[in-house]
């Protein structure tokens, strides 16, 4: 039977419950325990797919082609097991699938409120598809005190009665500010954070404290006094150098045993932390460096590349190199000289995105590096600016453009409109919603064997995540090989093209994909493009 680890936070946003939740997994995998790790949102929207990245950070994709929290690429890359659907759940879906009920008349005749029908609702989705596990991390997003987590707050108070007697508990992340004035760590906010929690009906088992310097003796005793916690499990989490330092740090500081003692589990299992002592050491003691120059539209907010920024340091992982980036936003390539912000950097990475603006300075920027030989990686959007620019400026198709822009005579890359998901038609219509209706989730291709990317993944079949809406025109293509472009994955109908690259006799390394291999990048198991991207980045270095 599994037990239940409820995850929430208080003060402030941002301290890194997701962070937090994943390393916990982590250590508890490094015990011997099967893991899952879910994602409650308290928010409307039924997923953040609609969601501008500048408010939500980027818009993680699992297999099954569900839009979810960026927390779940946390929750995958420290413990390697592929999120789904089920793992992640808003307010929003809960309340579009009551409503979904009550019109069919699944209530019969109740007035359906908050408790008991949105809480059961949430309890259920909790509680679903739990079975072979040893431990579910359900993390609760927001703050404690919204109001829009109430209903959240208030079922995870409902199943420390329902479920078994020692079969969960709660965690709770806070934050303990230094006050330079008065030269001291303050424990109110954690005090008032905790009193608001306890408001609730829910007492923490264990507090996980954010501070950014070693709290005192005096101040764990206090906060454990004061939030009716054992001074044990007053347990500091301290900034990290590196997220992947995380594991090692909380397992220093006791967090999995606190937490294995929270449930009465002694004897416990001792940990193997070989793996992450491994990482950590590889992170910190890197043989070289190289600079990628990220050309982006919403560089101003980093956590729109999170999974991104990831496997580039997975790459370096690799390749025992450190990975420095550069952010360049791509309007700059409207007015600016592209060899002012990339003469000097060992490859450029243009990433996903969507609309038209910035999109002449991603075209610039891939024409910049192909014609200076610079190691190219285009992601998604970034494999479209790319045919763009070999329609342009090799095939010689004048006004070559995306629909994505406005109507054009010549759509070289256009609206998708239906595609074949397994045996599957998918179907799309341009004025249909958009929440949802891109091409979502992992689709496989076949690969040209030879190709530079075949020889990277050492296989000629690959299942790789999408999300995107528009795709390079299979009419083009001919035109487009003539003047050099190979496209060496397409997809299994032969209608939508995977991957180009150039020759190696052409450019040491340039390659796009239209999928985002980003989101199945591990730190123990980078993803071979990113490997690959990396270790030609040095080759660059050497030339430089």
């Amino acid at each position: 039977m599994a037990r239940y680890v409820f995850i929430t936070g208080g003060v402030v946003s941002s301290l890194g419950k997701g962070l937090a939740s994943a390393a916990l997994g982590a250590l508890l995998q490094a015990r011997g325990y099967k893991v899952r790790l879910r994602k409650l949102d308290p928010y409307l929207n039924v997923d953040p797919g609609t969601m501008s990245p500048y408010q939500h950070g980027e818009c993680f994709v699992t297999d099954d082609g569900a839009e979810t929290d960026l927390d779940l690429g946390h929750y995958e890359r420290f413990t390697g097991r592929p999120a789904n659907q089920s793992d992640n759940i808003t307010t929003g879906r809960i309340y579009q699938d009551i409503i979904t009920k009550e019109r069919r008349g699944d209530y019969l005749g109740a007035t359906v409120q908050v408790i008991p029908h949105v809480t059961n609702e949430i309890k259920g989705f909790v509680r679903e598809g739990n079975e072979g596990y040893d431990f579910v991390l359900v993390e609760i997003g927001g703050t404690v005190g919204d109001i829009e987590g109430l209903p959240f707050f208030e079922s995870i108070r409902q199943l420390g009665n329902d479920l078994p007697r020692n079969s969960c508990i709660y965690m709770h992340l806070s934050y303990m500010p230094w006050i330079a004035a008065a030269g001291e760590l303050k424990t109110k906010p954690t005090q008032h954070s905790v009193k608001e929690l306890r408001s609730i009906g829910i007492q923490p088992d264990v507090l996980l404290v954010r501070a950014d310097r070693e709290i005192p003796a005096e101040e764990r005793r206090k906060l454990a006094l004061f939030c009716n916690v054992r001074s044990e499990a007053v347990v500091q989490a301290l900034d990290a150098r590196s997220i992947y330092d995380v594991p090692m740090a909380y397992h220093r500081e006791g967090l999995d045993q606190q937490v294995l003692d929270a449930f009465g589990i002694d004897p416990a299992p001792k940990p193997q932390m070989g793996v992450w002592e491994e990482i950590s050491q590889k992170v910190h003691n890197p043989e070289g460096e190289v600079t990628i120059a990220i050309v982006g539209k919403y560089t101003v907010l980093k956590d729109a590349y999170k999974s991104l920024i990831e496997a580039l340091v997975h790459g370096g992982i690799a390749n025992g190199v450190k990975v420095n980036l550069e952010w360049v936003e791509s309007e700059v390539f409207e007015s600016e000289d592209p060899a002012q912000h990339l003469s000097n950097v060992d490859g450029i990475l243009v990433p996903g995105g969507f609309g038209e603006r910035g999109s002449a300075g991603k075209i610039r920027a891939a024409t910049f590096a192909r014609e200076q030989k610079i190691p190219y990686f285009g992601i998604c959007f970034g494999m479209q600016m790319a045919v763009l620019d070999a329609a342009r400026n090799l095939a010689g198709i004048d006004g070559a453009s995306s629909s994505e822009f406005g109507e054009t005579d010549q759509p070289v890359v256009g609206l998708m409109t239906e595609w074949l998901k397994g045996n599957q038609l998918e179907q799309r219509e341009a004025s249909g919603d958009l929440g949802g209706t891109m091409r979502l989730g992992a689709y496989p291709h076949p690969l040209v064997k030879g190709s530079l990317i075949a020889d990277i993944y050492g296989k000629t079949e690959v299942s790789e995540r999408h999300r995107h809406r528009y795709e390079v025109n299979i009419a083009y293509k001919e035109q487009l090989e003539e003047a050099g472009l190979v496209f060496s994955g397409m997809s299994p109908d032969g209608l939508l093209p995977e991957t180009i690259e150039y020759p190696r006799d052409v450019h040491p390394w340039f390659i796009g994909v239209q999928y985002h291999p980003e989101l199945k990048s591990r730190p123990f198991e980078p993803h071979p493009l990113f490997s690959s991207f990396i270790s030609a980045a040095m080759e660059q270095s050497r030339l430089v």
